[in-house]
């Protein structure tokens, strides 16, 4: 095990890279402090200091073009002492999109320092959380191929000695991974997993409601691939392993775009077929599709088949409780095209009476908290 542990470390001067440097180094800090947020906020103080009281910024959670954890203050008070060697998390995200992406991102050190440590430590993203763990946390550990424990630092917590490793994943130019994450990936991750499923699946949003990101006109969606023979999956029902298998076992894989293809990214194959149906106006999907194609080296389709995306009247712009109305029309004539369905000509764009009644149905008649945008005279059969 190779590490850094002289001195303080040198600062990061720019977002980790793939191509490597801070993202890929490991410090060992002896006599480290843990301090979590203090605030619910987008960006907060919080991380890890040296012995000396000062910041340790390759901790640091970046996003994009900058860290979202910043440099906390020293705590007037250590409540809680951690004996042995610990493995730095970072922040422990209870949205399970986010902690795929951004939890993860340090696990690719497990390969070198987990015969000498005690366990992974974290800290909680939002300071109500406290040390809850999720049961898909320690799924999700597990199948990296470790039963090591979870420890969450919700009060400020001195550690005998941390190893930090680099950000190796995340959002932003990370979103394609370090070589040594995806070789940690590729080796480790659900390699225990055999494929059970169908050849064919759609993964759907259905069931998680449109306020919550979800695509008007889904279900009539559902009903069109099940005639081509796909089976509608709805990943939230079933374990982490479970979703896993019925990833590996499809060979055409349609899905509306969230949370789920990144966990597909992680052992997708080349030699499937992807095709992503966008549900919102927004950059986040091309990072999804960056952790798709580096990951699993497949080329997924995006299906840009809106008509239309309504936006949360708080915010009007998109978000990730903005939902898309499907042009269903538009989506059949492109999978048809790519031959994942053979026939189209069922494929219809919803009437306006179809729509408000789908609104209505799901408690968002006359559109209540949500603005159409582009709001404007609809042709149904364009």
């Amino acid at each position: 095990m190779s590490m850094n542990v002289s001195g303080l470390g040198s600062e990061p001067e720019d977002q980790p890279m793939p191509e490597g440097g801070w993202s890929e180094d490991l410090h060992l800090l002896a006599d480290a402090c843990v301090v979590p947020p203090q605030i619910s906020a987008l960006v907060q103080p919080a991380g890890v200091l040296y012995s000396d009281g000062s910041y340790c910024p390759e901790a640091a959670l970046w996003r994009k073009f900058r860290p979202i954890t910043t440099e906390p203050e020293h705590p007037k008070k250590i409540a809680e002492t951690l004996p042995g060697r610990w493995l730095w998390g970072g922040v422990l995200w209870a949205h399970f999109g986010h902690f795929l992406v951004e939890s993860s991102s340090r696990l690719w050190a497990l390969p070198e320092v987990e015969e000498d440590i005690q366990g992974v430590l974290f800290m909680p993203k939002r300071p109500k959380v406290g040390k809850e763990v999720r049961g898909f946390h320690r799924e999700f550990l597990s199948l990296f191929g470790t039963d090591l424990p979870i420890h969450v630092a919700a009060q400020p917590t001195r550690v005998e000695e941390l190893v930090v490793p680099g950000q190796g994943f995340g959002l932003g130019k990370i979103t394609v991974g370090t070589r040594k994450f995806r070789r940690t990936v590729h080796d480790r991750f659900a390699k225990d997993v055999a494929p059970e499923g169908p050849d064919k699946i759609y993964i759907s949003r259905s069931k998680l409601g449109l306020g919550k990101g979800g695509l008007l006109g889904e279900e009539l969606l559902e009903t069109l691939l099940e005639a081509e023979g796909y089976e509608i999956f709805h990943p939230q029902e079933h374990s982490l392993t479970v979703q896993l298998a019925r990833y590996k076992a499809a060979r055409k894989v349609i899905a509306a775009d969230g949370s789920a293809l990144h966990l597909f990214a992680m052992v997708g194959r080349p030699d499937q077929e992807v095709a992503m149906i966008l549900r919102r106006r927004s950059g986040a999907n091309n990072l999804l599709v960056k952790h798709v194609e580096s990951f699993s080296k497949c080329n997924p389709t995006v299906i840009g088949g809106l008509r239309a995306e309504w936006v949360p009247d708080a915010l009007q712009r998109s978000s990730r409780l903005s939902f898309g109305e499907l042009n269903h029309r538009v989506i059949g004539k492109t999978l048809k095209k790519l031959g994942f369905i053979s026939d189209a000509s069922n494929w219809k764009v919803l009437s306006d009476e179809e729509r408000d009644q789908i609104l209505a149905d799901k408690g968002l008649g006359g559109q209540a908290g949500f603005t159409e945008v582009p709001k404007k005279r609809r042709n149904r059969e364009a």
